[in-house]
C-alpha cells in the first residue's frame, strides 16, 4: 500500500515561524465572534472554517454517512467493517494528525507501506497572494522551512511529506526547488492552475519561458505533485454568475445549476494538463512524471476524445501524438466513488495511483477498502495501483512491505 493521497494538518506556526521580520503580519491568526480565522494581508478568508484544525471532520466522515444511508448500495456498510455507527460531526484531532512519528503508528493500523503528505492550509496561500509575487515566494519559502523541520520531506523511507514550489519569479522558483531537492525531497507540490506576474497576468506553467525550472525538475527526477488547490477558477464563475468573493470548497450553500455543471468537469485539472501535453512540455521534457492527486478521473475520457479528434485533424500542429505524450508522462489518481476500471480501458493499468485523501472527512475511513473497487482484476494489478506504481515512481521495490 502506497497512499498517494494523505494530508497533514499544519500548526498556526507553519506560515509564521520562518517569516522574515519585515514580512512580519502578512500571515495572521485573528479571533472573529471567539472562533480563529486566518488572514493573508490583513484579510480574513473563509477558505478553512477552522484553520487551527484542532477540530475537525472525522476520516471518511461522508463516505459512511453515505454507506449508511444507502443500505441497499454495493459500498453498503456490513458486520466485520471498522465502523457500523454513524461518524460524530467532528473529533477533537490527534496528534497523529500533525506530527510525523505519531502518524507512522496510524499508518501501521491503517496497513499503508508508504504516503505522500500533503499539506492542507497551504492551498489558500498562492491564489490569494496572487497580485504580490514576491509575498508568495517568502510565504512558502516559510512553509518549506517549517515542513522541513517539523516532517522532514521523507521520514524514514515511509511518509514523503510535498514541498510546495510557486513559480510567479522564475529565478526564485529555481532556488526553491533546489533548496528542497538539497534536503531530500522526493516529490513536489505544483499549484495546477495560471501563473500570475507582477503585471496582473497570468499564463501557462508549460510554456517555454519556464524551460529552464523544468530542466531542473527533469535532471533532478522528482516527481511533481499537482494536488488541488484553489486554482483561481471561481474569478471565471464569478464572471458569469455576476458575483464576487473567494473559492470556498466547503460552503454549504447550494450552487447554481450552471457552476455545479461547470465544475463537474473538473476544468481546472482538465486545462492544466492539456497545457502540459498541448504546449509541449511533456515533449520537450520527456522524462519528467505528473501526478494530479485530489482531481479525480472524470476529466480523463473528455480530454483524451479531444486530443484523438484534433490530432487526427491537424496532426501537423503537434510535436508528437498527445496520446503518447499523456501515457508517457501522466498519473493519474482516480476517486474510490469513480469508475476505476472504465479508466482503466481508457489510459490502461500502469498510470493510476491510489490515494485515500485521509484524514480528511471527504477522503476514505479506511484507505484499504479502495481494493474492493478493483476485485475483479488480477492480483498483480491490482498491487499496481494500490501502490506498484507509485513505488517505482519513487525509486522503490514495489513487492517490498514497510509494515511492521
Amino acid at each position: 500500500m502506497f497512499d498517494a493521497d494523505n494530508h497533514m494538518y499544519e500548526t498556526t506556526d507553519a506560515f509564521t515561524k520562518y517569516l522574515p521580520p519585515e514580512h512580519a503580519g502578512l500571515v495572521k491568526y485573528v479571533q472573529v465572534n471567539g472562533r480563529t480565522k486566518i488572514a493573508l494581508r490583513n484579510q480574513i478568508t473563509e477558505y478553512i472554517p477552522n484553520p487551527t484544525f484542532s477540530k475537525v471532520g472525522p476520516p471518511g466522515g461522508q463516505e459512511l454517512e453515505f454507506r449508511l444511508k444507502n443500505p441497499s448500495s454495493k459500498t453498503a456498510l456490513k458486520p466485520g467493517d471498522k465502523v457500523v455507527a454513524a461518524p460524530p460531526r467532528y473529533i477533537e484531532s490527534p496528534p497523529a494528525f500533525f506530527n510525523p512519528a505519531e502518524r507512522l503508528a496510524l499508518l501501521d493500523e491503517l496497513c499503508i507501506d508508504r504516503a505522500m503528505m500533503w499539506p492542507t492550509l497551504a492551498s489558500l496561500l498562492e491564489e490569494r497572494l496572487a497580485d504580490d509575487p514576491e509575498a508568495t515566494h517568502v510565504v512558502v519559502h516559510a512553509l518549506n522551512q517549517w515542513m522541513h523541520e517539523h516532517w522532514t520531506f521523507n521520514f524514514e523511507d515511509r511518509i514523503f511529506p510535498t514541498p510546495v514550489i510557486t513559480l510567479p519569479i522564475i529565478d526564485k522558483a529555481i532556488a526553491e526547488l533546489e533548496w528542497v531537492l538539497e534536503r531530500g525531497a522526493r516529490v513536489i507540490l505544483i499549484r495546477p492552475a495560471p501563473v500570475p506576474d507582477n503585471n496582473g497576468r497570468r499564463r501557462s506553467l508549460a510554456l517555454p519561458e519556464y524551460d529552464r525550472f523544468w530542466k531542473l525538475v527533469q535532471d533532478a527526477g522528482v516527481l511533481v505533485g499537482m494536488h488541488a488547490s484553489d486554482d483561481g477558477f471561481t474569478r471565471y464563475l464569478n464572471e458569469w454568475e455576476g458575483h464576487t468573493g473567494e473559492f470556498l470548497p466547503f460552503d454549504k450553500a447550494r450552487p447554481s445549476a450552471f457552476s455545479a455543471i461547470v465544475n463537474a468537469d473538473y476544468r481546472g485539472i482538465k486545462d492544466v494538463v492539456t497545457s502540459i501535453i498541448g504546449h509541449g512540455l511533456a515533449t520537450r521534457f520527456p522524462d519528467i512524471r505528473f501526478m494530479p492527486v485530489e482531481n479525480g478521473s472524470a476529466w480523463v475520457k473528455p480530454m483524451i476524445a479531444s486530443f484523438k479528434k484534433v490530432y487526427a485533424r491537424t496532426p501537423e500542429i503537434f510535436d508528437e501524438d498527445p496520446m503518447v505524450a499523456f501515457k508517457r508522462s501522466v498519473y493519474v489518481h482516480p476517486f474510490h466513488e469513480e469508475n476505476v476500471l472504465g479508466l482503466i480501458d481508457a489510459m490502461g493499468i500502469d498510470n493510476i495511483v491510489f490515494g485515500s485523501d485521509y484524514p480528511h472527512v471527504e477522503g476514505m475511513f479506511d484507505p484499504v477498502t479502495f481494493v474492493d473497487e478493483l476485485e475483479s482484476l488480477a492480483k498483480e494489478d491490482q498491487a499496481k495501483i494500490m501502490g506498484g506504481n507509485l513505488a517505482q515512481l519513487l525509486g522503490y521495490d514495489p513487492a517490498e512491505s514497510r509494515l511492521p
